[in-house]
Parts: structure tokens; C-alpha cells; sequence
């Protein structure tokens, strides 16, 4: 039996009239949102009331989840050198690929307007631009914007009064930069609920339309779409979920150092009865901890700690946008000294690739000690042979190994990069401000504490090459009626 469904369709305009009661009349003129002879994708429209429905506040409360990214890339050098995941961004969605970035705050993509971007990418990825014409639902930040104007009081930030858009300009650690403006738009993503089910969400975020690039981010070999930073500042996507009750104020990697690499990442608490944590160190721009000593098969390194003393421009800093692991110059003389004298016969010191190397044709697991990084709190980091030893080929017939940690000179940050990071649980606890980490093959299954039930989901079970676009789609409306409205237009759109 056919059924026939009959859609409310508003006219071009509308009149509306309030009166009676003594009360003079008002006259509202409606206008449609899209024009009567366009048709309108269903995901369009639904986009179209996410967006209002989250602009006046009218999400359920307690829903939430654990949002779930899949990561590629190595720490090997020789390889990639970094670990990068995929988000999507725009109406309708647009893949990008973006450095994981702990190391800094703003999530920022590069712009279609950018001319002297890279084009291609060494790493085996197609480039992607940002292109806000083609984004229904993105809406470049203006000057007068709130946002901007909060933004105005930091030196990375500034205005554009010929274009009225509000602009940012980073400068990082290794010289490279990028400026262009700032972009609202929404962030599609797989949200990991209760009983390991995985569903399409997205939310409004703030984030950077790069128009130029500097340094090693004009080079094509490492090329990538932009960089997702992590950092604790408010327009830090964790912080703009956080603050939109989406995610927690937590998020975890696992970065997987063997093979092809990869790994996970997901804005939620990694669970493991293994991890320990370290406080933060409190009022620093980075993931700042207190590293209290070294030891070197359970032998403690003559270093003074105040080297590793916390400030603004010293002490230790958790980056995963460090490939490698830097010391300073008084920890680290003591500490190569200190595993020299342990490989002893067993391995010939040599000096290559700007840093300290051995030569063996030995087991590098039976003769290279343990290492553990001792912070506060108790938590130590136990690095073995592998975890901190890099394979740089071959001199004169035997392998050489070189040590992943460098010398800094002339400053007092150590820092610690994915050469340390990976094959470890990362969780990052902002709400608690503490670091947790374990050993941990992260090419194994994780336990994810979901969002504000307490309960334990699989993540480990979700396939890292699943599309999003495969996800069933978790809709949250504010009433029956916008449900129906929603079922009626579906129907209607299914039968033209």
C-alpha cells in the first residue's frame, strides 16, 4: 500500500501577525533560510540545527563520549619523524591530515589563499586546502568578535582592520612558522558511548586558516596539512570541547614505535592499572613536569637538579611535536659519561650525526642500561635500550647506534619527544593537571573511561581506516517536534 507523506513547506515569505486584547499588532516577515527551486541535502539541514540547537544551549544534558582519532606516522627519523591523524572539518566535511602536536595550542589547516604552501608531500599523503567558500557552515572570526578580542592579549594573535579578520601568527621551537585568521566551523568526528558504540558527532570550533608558512613547513618532504596542538589554552580544541560538555578535559596517546607505527589518540582517559602519574607544574604555556633525576641501571646520574628546575624558559616538557629527546648541557654530560662507562668494552664511543654514537656488533638489549627519568610525585619513566638508542646505519662493518637525546646549549629546557613517547599510555589530565604514562604496546586494545558514566569502552576495538561517513549518525534534538520535523523532511527528500 502507498503511503503518501505530506511535507510543510513555508513560502517564500510570511506574514505573521500578533494582535487582540488591546495589544497593537506586530508584523514579522519570515524568509527562508534556502531558496524554494534549491534542493537541500539532508545533512545540510541537520547540520543547519546542530548548530542552532548548540547555539542556544539546548543539548541534553549528560550526553558526552570519548572522541576517537586514528594516528600514523613513526618517531623514526629515517621514516616520517612524526605522528599525525586525520580531522574533518567544513560542511560538507573535508579530510585533513594534522601533526599531533602537545607542544603547542591551535589547531590550524592550510588555507586555499595560501601561494607558497607546499603542493606535494614526501610522506605519501595528498595535501589538502581549506577553502571557506566551500564550507557552508564556516564563518571567518571578525575583529569585533569576542573571541578576537580575548585573543587580543596575546602577542601570537593581532587584527586585520583592511579585512576585519581576526589573525593569529605562530612561531615554534624549530624555527618555522605560520600566520593567517582564525575560522569557526564545525569538527566531525567518531564518538566512542556507552557499550563500544561509535557514532558521527561534530561541534563548533574555532581554528586557523594558514595563508603563509615558514621554515620547515614550506619543505615538501615532511608536508603535511597543519598541526592539531593540545595544548592547555582556551582555543585548544580539548578546551573548546571541554567547555561545550562534548569530551572530557583529559585526552590520551599511545604512540606505537614499531613498523608502520601508528597508534591511538582519543580526547578521553586511557585507563590502565600501570600508569602513573606526575603533577603538573602550575602557570606554564607547556605540559611542564618536575624531573627530579636520572638514574642509569638504578644508579643515580651526578647531576645538580636545579638544572631541571621549572620556569617559564626552563625545565621539562612533554612535546610530541619533538621527533627526538633534548637534554641540558649538565644533565647531559653526566648522563652519556654515566652509560659509556656501563657498554664499556662492548662498544667502541664514537661522535656522529652531531651527537654521541657507539659502535657494537653486540645485542644492544644486553649490553645498553636501563633508564629512568624520576619526577615528582614518585613516577618514574623507565626507558629501555630501544626506547632511547636510534639505528643510524653502519661505520666500518658495524652497526651504529647513536643516543636519541641531544645536547641543548644555552638553554635550560629539557624536553621529551616522541623518541621517549612512544609505546606508552600518555594520558594528559587537564581538569587534574597531572601527566600519567605506562608501558604499553599500542598496537594492543585500550580501556576508555567514557564521558561522564563512568563506564569502560574498547577503543582499541575500533578499526583505525574506518570513515567516519560508515559511523551511524547520533542525532540529539530538543524536542519530539524538531524529531519529527526532521523524520518529515527525510521522508520527503528520500521521495523526490
Amino acid at each position: 500500500m502507498a503511503i503518501s507523506i505530506a511535507a510543510v513547506v513555508l513560502l517564500a515569505a510570511a506574514t505573521v501577525v500578533f494582535g487582540g486584547g488591546g495589544f497593537p499588532a506586530s508584523v514579522l516577515t519570515l524568509e527562508r533560510a534556502f531558496p524554494v527551486n534549491e534542493r537541500v541535502g539532508i545533512e545540510v539541514l541537520r547540520e543547519r540545527d546542530r548548530i542552532r540547537h548548540h547555539r542556544k544551549g539546548r543539548f541534553l544534558q549528560g550526553f558526552g563520549g570519548v572522541a576517537d582519532f586514528a594516528v600514523q606516522g613513526t618517531s623514526d627519523p629515517y621514516i616520517v619523524g612524526l605522528y599525525f591523524t586525520k580531522v574533518r572539518l567544513g560542511t560538507p566535511p573535508r579530510e585533513f591530515n594534522v601533526q599531533i602536536d602537545t607542544g603547542s595550542d591551535i589547531l590550524w589547516v592550510t588555507c586555499s589563499s595560501c601561494s607558497d604552501c607546499p603542493q606535494i608531500s614526501g610522506l605519501g599523503i595528498q595535501l589538502h586546502f581549506f577553502d571557506t567558500s566551500s564550507s557552508y557552515t564556516a564563518q571567518v572570526v571578525s575583529c569585533s568578535d569576542p573571541i578576537c578580542t580575548a585573543l587580543g592579549q596575546t602577542a601570537s594573535s593581532g587584527c586585520s582592520i583592511q579585512t576585519n579578520q581576526c589573525s593569529f601568527s605562530f612561531q615554534y621551537g624549530d624555527g618555522s612558522g605560520t600566520s593567517g585568521f582564525y575560522v569557526s566551523d564545525m569538527l566531525h568526528f567518531g564518538m566512542v558511548t556507552t557499550g563500544s558504540t561509535t557514532v558521527n558527532s561534530s561541534a563548533q570550533i574555532v581554528f586557523g586558516c594558514s595563508t603563509y608558512q615558514s621554515g620547515d613547513l614550506t619543505k615538501s618532504e615532511r608536508a603535511i596539512d597543519g598541526i592539531f596542538g593540545f595544548g592547555q589554552h582556551s582555543l585548544s580544541v580539548i578546551s573548546q570541547l571541554s567547555s561545550q560538555g562534548v569530551t572530557p578535559k583529559v585526552f590520551s596517546h599511545c604512540l606505537k614505535g614499531e613498523g608502520s607505527g601508528g597508534g591511538i589518540l582519543v580526547l578521553g582517559e586511557i585507563l590502565d592499572p600501570s600508569i602513573v602519574y606526575s603533577p603538573l607544574v602550575p602557570s606554564q604555556p607547556h605540559y611542564n613536569l618536575n624531573l627530579q633525576s636520572i638514574t642509569v641501571n638504578g644508579q643515580a646520574v651526578p647531576i645538580d637538579p636545579a638544572v631541571f628546575a621549572a620556569s617559564n624558559n626552563q625545565g621539562t616538557i612533554v612535546d610530541s611535536g619533538t621527533t627526538l629527546a633534548y637534554l641540558v648541557e649538565e644533565a647531559y654530560d653526566p648522563f652519556v659519561s654515566a652509560i659509556t662507562a656501563i657498554v664499556g668494552q662492548s662498544a667502541t664511543p664514537t661522535i656522529a650525526k652531531g651527537g654521541q654514537c657507539y659502535l657494537t656488533t653486540a645485542s644492544v638489549d644486553t649490553i645498553f642500561p636501563t633508564i629512568s627519568l624520576n619526577f615528582a610525585g614518585g613516577a618514574d619513566m623507565i626507558l629501555k635500550p630501544q626506547e632511547y638508542l636510534i639505528h643510524f646505519g653502519f661505520s666500518d662493518g658495524a652497526p651504529m647506534w647513536c643516543l636519541g637525546f641531544q645536547k641543548v646549549q644555552g638553554q635550560g629546557v629539557t624536553i621529551l619527544g616522541d623518541l621517549v613517547l612512544k609505546d606508552k599510555i600518555f594520558v594528559y589530565d587537564l581538569d587534574r593537571q597531572r601527566i600519567g604514562w605506562a608501558n604499553y604496546d599500542c598496537s594492543s586494545s585500550v580501556n576508555v573511561s567514557v564521558t561522564f558514566r563512568g563506564e569502560f569502552v574498547n577503543a582499541g576495538q575500533l578499526s583505525v581506516s574506518s570513515s567516519l561517513k560508515n559511523v551511524p549518525f547520533l542525532p540529539i534534538f530538543s524536542d519530539l517536534r524538531s524529531f519529527l520535523v526532521q523524520i518529515l523532511l527525510f521522508l520527503a527528500l528520500k521521495m523526490t
